[in-house]
């Protein structure tokens, strides 16, 4: 009976491999489609938000879309009045802020806690729901 060489290779090398890439793929396709975490700046949402809160945004509250777009494949939902939502402005800024009257035309208004400190839509007007990222669902 012949032996085969081995060429110096242990058996179960390759899985380590495959277990890292496997667990990378599930991460970025985690934080691309289903959830994120941001931290905040400034003082809009004081006392409910402080600045430097770890904030943790489902991607997926209102809808599934294709990450960087706003283009939604499947709508479940809009902003609700009192959601503290993740949003671009119509100036293209990211934006944390509570949802507030919802308008006609896909629109909402978006309001800061601290209305003295605020820049929302009293600012830059309404908010298309097609430029929700996510809702804040945890806050830390």
């Amino acid at each position: 009976m012949e032996e085969t060489p081995s060429h110096g290779r242990r058996k179960g090398k390759g899985h380590t491999g495959k277990a890292i890439i496997g667990a990378f793929a599930a991460a970025l396709f985690i934080k691309l489609f289903l959830f994120d975490f941001m931290i905040t700046e400034g003082h809009s949402m004081d006392p409910a938000i402080k600045p430097g809160a770890l904030l943790m945004v489902c991607k997926v509250f209102y809808g599934f879309r294709i990450p960087g777009s706003g283009v939604y494949l499947v709508r479940w939902g809009i902003p609700r009045e009192g959601h503290v939502v993740v949003f671009f402005t119509p100036l293209g800024e990211l934006a944390v802020k509570r949802a507030g009257k919802a308008l006609p035309g896909n629109m909402f208004y978006a309001l800061g806690d601290n209305q003295s400190q605020s820049y929302d839509s009293e600012n830059y007007g309404p908010v298309s729901n097609d430029n929700v990222i996510g809702r804040v669902l945890g806050i830390k």
